[in-house]
């Protein structure tokens, strides 16, 4: 999948540690990317909008 026009943004649970971060793009149709910010050029998972909503509800309510 083309991530070329991914506009990435530092979850907002991240620390402030030198970048031990998770990435998430959210503009592109119909998917959810999500990367290690310390290897943006590395591999990204892309998961649908629907994935991504089940899982941050199930990390927030543990």
């Amino acid at each position: 999948m083309d991530l070329t026009g991914a506009i990435w943004r530092k979850s907002t649970r991240s620390s402030g540690n030198q970048g031990d971060c998770v990435e998430v793009a959210a503009n592109l149709p119909g998917v959810v990317g999500v990367r290690d910010s310390k290897d943006p050029t590395g591999p990204a998972l892309v998961v649908t909008p629907t994935a991504w909503r089940a899982f941050v509800t199930f990390v927030t309510r543990h």
